[in-house]
């Protein structure tokens, strides 16, 4: 039993049935107790009857609502559930009434972000036992982020007006908001040409009978690779796998320190290398790359075995949606992890580098056979976009870049309003520099030089 003072949760919900009595309901209940203590009084039984009857109608309705509130369930449909920056999601809100009672006018109300928009309010008209109503309302955001909606938030009236009772719903949703991808021109970097298709590098397996590995048939295989020994052994049609691609790797290493990055908001620098990142990233699985993402906190996604190209990409776009400024001082700790990984095709999106961190990203280098850099000039973005020469960069971002290409990177300066397309293009021609670039500074170091694809 419960202990003294306790209350159960249905005597809690029927003192909050109580509470949500309306002005009006209060004034029935009023006067209805006023009418049945003058007729006391009085000794009229009449107006006792009907100070009885004002008295109970408010009461009646506080009962029947507090019995009827549990009964109609919600719902909410995103669709889709991940947009890009600036693109509108709908939300289909659905109500459904499984009492057998019908009910009265309802207010639908759900929680929003205040970066999505105002709360969404709907009043629906009464829903007939085992009916159902549905409205829909859109979200967009500017920012990128991981936005709960919810709970729903519903409130009941009687018919008579006396009571109203808000339910809250317990079910949420998340509207991911993923950075805007630009389409990237084909641009193949030297070094890497299996990665986008041009005679990829294949292992082939053991040639022995009893030695090559079986796998299950798919949709497409050539009926001339079954094996019959291990298909009639698994019980199920088995293809030889007899050679696999080896698939070219790219680590995309991206700058979150705090200290690095000036101003916030979609316009900001942080904001473009993230999405610089993410059309780098795409880019590249959809030619046949194993991308990987790494941070300067050592945080690698999805690892360093990648996966399927989908669910890597999904991996990658959520995991940018809601990157955040780190409070890492120094690229130590990315420098960590990529001293000991695989070489590849490195990307860097670095903020401002000092002397100290520029030169430990030309260590980092060392590992990759090509290495590009994405430099934030970080006195151009501090200025704002109404002040800015992009064929001028600050003398601080011309010396960064030099000690970037004499390490062996591919190194280019980003300013405010720099197309992404035009720089990835530009990483893939040697001896060329993209508007924005330093005067004096070619746009390939010497190891790190890049050839012209188709």
């Amino acid at each position: 039993m419960a202990g003294g003072g306790s209350t159960t949760p249905e005597q809690g919900q029927l003192r909050a049935a109580f509470g949500g009595m309306t002005t009006r309901g209060r004034s029935f209940l009023a006067a209805g107790v006023a009418a049945a203590a003058c007729a006391y009084l009085l000794g009229q039984a009449e107006l006792l009857r009907v100070g009885l009857l004002l008295a109970a109608l408010p009461l009646v309705c506080v009962l029947v609502l507090h019995r009827t509130r549990y009964r109609v369930a919600g719902s909410r449909t995103l669709t889709p559930a991940r947009v890009p920056a600036a693109a509108e999601s709908r939300v289909r809100l659905r109500v459904e009434n499984v009492s057998r009672l019908p009910t009265g006018v309802l207010m639908l109300q759900d929680r929003v972000p205040y970066v999505l928009g105002p709360r969404p309010r709907f009043v629906l008209d009464r829903i007939e036992p085992g009916g159902s109503r549905e409205v829909s309302y859109r979200v967009r955001s500017d920012l990128r982020g991981r936005y709960p909606l919810g709970p729903l938030q519903l409130r009941l009236t009687d018919p008579f007006g006396m009571c109203e009772l808000t339910r809250s719903f317990t079910a949420f949703d998340t509207l991911t908001v993923v950075p805007r991808v630009e389409p990237l021109p084909p641009v193949r970097l030297a070094g890497e040409a299996a990665g986008y298709g041009d005679g990829g590098h294949r292992t082939l397996a053991l040639a022995g009978e009893d030695d090559i590995i079986p796998r299950g048939y798919r949709h497409g295989d050539d009926l001339r690779r079954v094996h019959w020994r291990s298909t009639a052994r698994h019980g199920e049609l088995m293809v030889r796998r007899e050679e696999q691609p080896q698939k070219a790797r790219c680590t995309i290493l991206l700058d979150t320190r705090a200290g690095a990055h000036d101003g916030s908001g979609p316009d900001s620098a942080f904001e473009w290398a993230v999405a610089g990142a993410a059309s780098i990233a795409l880019h590249l699985l959809e030619r046949g790359f194993s991308v990987r993402l790494l941070t300067d906190t050592g945080s690698t996604v999805p690892g360093p075995e990648g996966g399927e190209s989908a669910d890597t990409a999904g991996l990658l776009l959520d995991s940018l949606a809601a990157v955040e400024h780190s409070a890492e001082e120094s690229l130590a700790a990315a420098y960590g992890v990529l001293r000991d990984g695989a070489e590849g095709l490195l990307i860097a999106f670095f903020g401002e580098l000092d002397e100290q961190q520029a030169a430990l990203a030309g260590r980092i280098r060392r590992r990759s056979a090509t290495a590009v850099a994405f430099v934030l000039d970080g006195d151009a973005w501090s200025r704002g976009p109404g002040g800015i020469r992009l064929s001028r960069g600050g003398p601080q971002t011309a010396e960064r870049l030099r000690m970037l290409r004499e390490a062996g990177w591919t190194a280019l300066p980003v300013a405010p309003g720099a197309a992404l397309a035009d720089l990835w293009r530009a990483a893939g021609q040697p001896g060329t520099a993209p508007a924005g670039s330093v005067p004096g500074q070619s746009g390939a170091g010497a190891s790190g030089r890049c050839e012209a694809g188709a």
